[in-house]
């Protein structure tokens, strides 16, 4: 998946990027049974990482509309443990949030050692928006990106390993994704006018996105281009990720509380 990483201090075009991409992966039954292997191995790896409460792990998942950000958090974790894992989505913020610095409702969420956290958006929304529909100043908003990279560095040198995914769809399979959604009864009260309404933005929105790659793709934290546009392949190329990085720990359990001579005295 190495394929999918952006490089600090690369000046990102979307363009370059292809959707579609499937990689090596062009059989999707193969896919999705590498896929089963990987959420089996995400699943033992939660179980020490909770047990060794040396890390913490943060999952940033970014992505226009309809680009997978729920169904990847409902099939990638969908063998982890409840207990040593939370998803926070966030919307607008609140009227106590809007009245703090704009990291604080996202700092308030970060996980504690042992724990995995998936943001279903994140800190991003706040240059992401502002930037497309203009409500900050701009000195003001280019500001935040350095403060945002400042923050991430204090994520990642107190011990969380940061991975930071952009599900990048192209705008005609967000149409059907749309359309689909507006046909299914099941799906239906997704849709809003305000999905029509930001659709017509989609160059400002993929102007935008590729600023923030380009200027928070940094050493410590960088981004994962993820094509989107295949779900299968999408949820693949994340568990990869996720399961590489946890592997790359050297996750290990405690020493037992008891020495072996004092387990072999015990009578239960």
């Amino acid at each position: 998946m190495r394929r999918h990483l952006v490089r600090p201090g690369t000046h990102v075009r979307l363009t370059d990027f292809d959707p579609a991409d499937t990689g090596r992966h062009a059989d999707e039954a193969a896919a999705r049974t590498k896929l089963g292997r990987d959420i089996e191995r995400l699943t033992r790896l939660q179980d020490v990482l909770y047990a060794d409460r040396r890390w913490s792990v943060l999952v940033v998942l970014q992505g226009m509309d309809t680009a997978g950000k729920d169904g990847t958090v409902k099939h990638v974790m969908s063998g982890v443990n409840p207990s040593g894992c939370e998803v926070i989505p966030f919307k607008t913020p609140t009227e106590e949030e809007a009245a703090h610095d704009f990291l604080w409702r996202v700092h308030r969420h970060t996980p504690r050692r042992g724990h995995i956290t998936i943001f279903n958006r994140s800190h991003y929304e706040d240059v992401l928006f502002p930037r497309v529909h203009r409500t900050v100043p701009h000195a003001t908003l280019k500001a935040r990106y350095g403060r945002i990279n400042d923050f991430e560095r204090l994520l990642v040198e107190s011990g969380t390993v940061l991975l930071k995914f952009f599900l990048h769809i192209s705008k005609r399979e967000q149409g059907a994704r749309l359309r689909e959604r507006l046909a299914d009864p099941n799906k239906a009260w997704k849709f809003s006018e305000a999905d029509v309404r930001e659709r017509r933005l989609w160059r400002a929105y993929q102007r935008a996105y590729e600023h923030l790659l380009t200027r928070c793709g940094t050493a410590h934290a960088p981004w994962h281009v993820i094509p989107a546009d295949r779900k299968w392949y999408r949820n693949l190329a994340v568990a990869e990720v996720i399961v590489d990085a946890l592997e790359s720990l050297d996750l290990r359990y405690p020493p037992p509380a008891l020495s072996a001579a004092r387990r072999a005295r015990l009578r239960l």
